[in-house]
Order: structure tokens, then C-alpha cells, then sequence
């Protein structure tokens, strides 16, 4: 067996249900689509290929995607990134929102913080460039340390979180929705992010969430960069979501933009 096969680990496995940030536990025999890794991860017994509903997010950098194939892969959501700061629209947003929808495949949108920029300013060119599309899935905020040349500082925890509120208020009264926050262990741990108001989207690539963010509760878990999806060229991100099928049902119910 060559190394690309060795690195295809099928994921997405039917497994006991859950509440959201619970380990759901091991894959069953059998229950695998098609999706995979090209740099797995040895998890143990407490990896997310036991987890029943899994997306991708998605930027420019994934050039032309089949949705047709990436739907019938398995693939239940796809965050598209949006917005950048104050200033920046990516370029394949509109492209793929609209490819996204046609493959029948729930999407919503993301915006990656600058810290240059205030809450409000961020907001209000999300707002301006993002729809508000009945049936898409709640805004997310993206919150990480970035590595700009032209934006460098690293704020205060109270600056990060007071501006990020700011986004998140102004950004969840306009779409309805108040917007899930993704971040990093280290942007969380450095801000002591647990007592903003949100629900997590959290990056953890080594390891459960669970140990990496001891207590906190998360919606979605960022397990790898390094994810192979038929009908996308090259790696992209997968994510698994919390609960069951029937928990991702009746999240979709109270979270969906109306």
C-alpha cells in the first residue's frame, strides 16, 4: 500500500449520540465515507472519526471544488471565509456561496479579525458583504493571533474581548444569529476566552478538545488541516460537530438564519 493510501483515514463514523462538546468515542466498523487525511493524527481512543457530522471550511485557496462530489462524500456543512479585517472580500466568497447552496450543502460565512480595526468597523464590512440568506448557518467570528506585517500588536485580553463583543453583537443582531467563535489554543488560553458569551468553534489538531480546553463546551471541533475531501484538490481543513445527527437536526432548527 503506497503512502497516500496509508495517509486516506476514513472518517465520519456512526456512533453513540452526545451533547455538544462531548467525546462521542471510536469509529464502528464499516461506517466510513469517504473522506480522509494526509497526515493523520494517531487520536487513540478519543478522535473525532467517531463523530457523525463533519464539514470543511473553505477559502480561496481551494480553487474550482465539485460540490456535487464533496456532498455525496459525507461533507454536512462548509464555512466559507468572507471577510478579512476592514478592507478585504475573498475573492471565491461569492462564487462559492452561491456553488455551496446549489449542492444543497449548509453554509455559512467567516470573517477573520484584524486588530487593527475595531469590532464595529469589522462588523459593519462583514454586514455589508455577507447576505442575509434565509437557511444559512450562523456567522462565525474568526479570532487568532495573526502574523501581519502591518498589523503586529497583540491587545489586551479585556481590548480583545470588549471589541470582540462589539462584532458579536452587532454582527448577531443583524443576521438574527449571534455568531460562533472560532480560535486557537493559544488565543484562547492567552485571553482566557471562557467567559466571552459564545459558542466555540476550536481548533485542536493533537489532541480532544476536551483536554486541550479543559471545561469548555464547543459546537464544532477543527481536528485537521490536512483533510482530503473528493472533489477538492489538495488539503483542506475538517471539522466534526459535537452531537449526533439528530443533535446536528435540532441545532440546524435553532440556529439557522431566519
Amino acid at each position: 500500500m503506497n503512502k497516500l493510501l496509508l495517509g486516506l483515514v476514513l472518517v465520519v463514523a456512526v456512533a453513540c449520540g452526545g451533547g455538544p462538546g462531548r467525546d462521542i468515542g471510536a469509529p464502528g466498523p464499516g461506517a466510513y465515507p469517504q473522506l480522509g487525511d494526509s497526515a493523520p493524527h494517531d487520536w487513540g481512543g478519543a478522535h473525532p472519526y467517531g463523530h457523525q457530522v463533519h464539514g470543511i471550511d473553505i477559502s480561496r485557496w481551494q480553487g474550482d471544488i465539485d460540490w456535487g462530489r464533496v456532498r455525496g462524500s459525507g461533507i454536512s456543512f462548509a464555512y466559507i471565509k468572507s471577510t478579512e479585517g476592514g478592507d478585504h472580500l475573498d475573492p471565491s466568497f461569492n462564487r462559492y456561496w452561491r456553488e455551496a447552496a446549489g449542492a444543497r450543502i449548509p453554509r455559512g460565512a467567516y470573517h477573520y479579525y484584524y486588530f487593527c480595526r475595531s469590532g464595529a468597523e469589522q462588523a459593519a464590512w462583514f454586514i455589508r458583504n455577507v447576505p442575509r440568506e434565509r437557511g444559512s448557518l450562523p456567522p462565525v467570528l474568526d479570532i487568532e493571533w495573526t502574523h501581519s506585517k502591518t498589523c503586529p500588536g497583540r491587545p489586551s485580553p479585556a481590548v480583545v474581548k470588549r471589541e470582540a463583543n462589539a462584532f458579536l453583537d452587532i454582527v448577531g443582531r443583524h443576521y438574527g444569529q449571534r455568531p460562533v467563535v472560532y480560535t486557537t489554543v493559544d488565543f484562547y488560553h492567552d485571553n482566557d476566552l471562557g467567559d466571552l458569551r459564545a459558542e466555540f468553534w476550536l481548533r485542536s489538531v493533537a489532541g480532544h478538545p476536551r483536554r486541550v480546553y479543559p471545561g469548555e463546551r464547543w459546537a464544532f471541533w477543527q481536528y485537521t488541516g490536512t483533510g482530503i475531501v473528493p472533489g477538492i484538490s489538495g488539503n483542506v481543513d475538517l471539522n466534526a460537530f459535537a452531537g449526533s445527527r439528530a443533535d446536528w437536526s435540532r441545532w440546524l432548527q435553532t440556529r439557522l438564519t431566519r
